[in-house]
């Protein structure tokens, strides 16, 4: 195997891998998007297997857009949900326990009028 062989069959397993990418980037789409019948979904991925190229161009040139508010719809919900977690998870103190802790540590003159300013925003945000 010459090395140009080589640097081909590299070159043709990025390009599959690449198509097995928006492949499955188009078969989540379609099972996110809950306007589209099952029918309508049901055409595309028979599409999708008998001109693949094809049709996954037709794809993305047709839904791109509403492809890519799904995608930010489902990341900004994972986010909110993770940061619910996190906050249900890390607040052993009520807000109003934050406020005194940082009015304590102001009192003694640990931090200044502005960082507790910024610890009491935090706390009742």
């Amino acid at each position: 195997m010459t090395f140009w062989n080589w640097v081909e069959l590299l070159i043709w397993w990025f390009l599959f891998f690449a198509y097995l990418v928006i492949l499955f980037q188009i078969l989540g789409d379609l099972f996110r998007d809950h306007a589209l019948s099952g029918w309508w979904k049901a055409v595309w991925i028979v599409f999708l297997i008998i001109f693949p190229f094809l049709t996954a161009l037709v794809y993305v040139i047709a839904r791109g857009r509403g492809m890519a508010e799904r995608t930010q719809g489902a990341a900004l919900k994972a986010k909110q949900d993770t940061d619910s977690y996190i906050r249900t998870v890390a607040a052993g103190k009520s807000p109003a326990e934050h406020i005194a802790d940082a009015k304590a540590l102001l009192d003694a003159g640990t931090i200044s009028e502005e960082e507790f300013a910024q610890l009491k925003a935090k706390a009742l945000a």
